[in-house]
């Protein structure tokens, strides 16, 4: 029983800290929950899928269809992830040291960068949608996308140290490796009873961006931050998307 409570408390941590959905949640285990990040990705798809699912039933274009989806993916997250991508594109390459890119990452105003990324970003998104979703598919690629991305952030929050002393990082914890594996499974059993056959293509190309976000903020900054795992995310399912409109249509 204690066991299945600490499941459910971790799910509702994982959905408290990654969506604005009304779920109340203790956050004293927030490292420890990281292993039901993927399943939050799972919810936020799902709820993205219902909002696709009635628009396209109503008869509305497929490109209509792929930006309410997006856009309900945006709403129910806070946009938190794409914060993210934006602070990180604006901190990386708009500052020439690792003090100064974390400062400007800190800055809650955004540059050029963070606009050019986040235009990219939903950009990419809404067209991959659009020719999945024009192609009569819908659920399984927004959900793969949702929980892989996800899992690539929780690995990118193992591996790498924390690049700063304070933050959402921070307080949320680092993830141990029982917990990294823990959302390994969980996630890889959610991606295999979504799409068996697409399994391990997109948890290897999953593993490939994560590796490359890695390596790219260990180079600028060091380490991970909140906004170094939210754009994580955004790449991870940006790029999984990208590669499900290439094999599936």
């Amino acid at each position: 029983m204690d066991r299945t409570k600490d499941i459910l408390g971790d799910i509702l941590t994982a959905l408290a800290l990654l969506t604005r959905l009304p779920v109340r949640a203790s956050f004293r285990h927030s490292a420890r929950a990281a292993w039901a990040w993927p399943l939050a990705g799972l919810a936020v798809g799902s709820i993205a899928c219902l909002a696709g699912g009635l628009a396209a039933s109503m008869g509305i274009p497929s490109a209509i269809v792929a930006g309410l989806v997006v856009a309900t993916q945006v709403i129910v997250t806070g946009a938190m992830h794409e914060d993210g991508l934006a602070d990180c594109a604006d901190g990386f390459w708009g500052g020439w040291d690792r003090a100064r890119r974390l400062e400007i990452m800190h800055d809650s105003r955004i540059g050029a960068y963070g606009v050019l990324a986040l235009v990219l970003g939903l950009g990419l998104r809404w067209a991959s949608l659009a020719a999945l979703i024009g192609a009569g598919h819908l659920w399984a690629p927004v959900l793969l996308a949702a929980v892989a991305s996800r899992m690539t952030m929780l690995g990118l929050a193992t591996g790498l140290p924390h690049a700063r002393g304070d933050g959402l990082s921070v307080r949320t914890g680092r993830p141990g490796t029982r917990t990294f594996l823990g959302g390994m499974v969980a996630g890889g059993i959610a991606l295999a009873l979504l799409a068996p056959a697409a399994l391990v293509m997109v948890v290897v190309w999953g593993a490939i961006l994560g590796v490359l976000c890695a390596a790219i903020a260990r180079s600028k900054i060091g380490g991970q931050t909140g906004d170094v795992l939210g754009a994580t995310q955004q790449i991870g399912e940006v790029g999984i998307l990208i590669l499900l409109s290439a094999t599936l249509i």
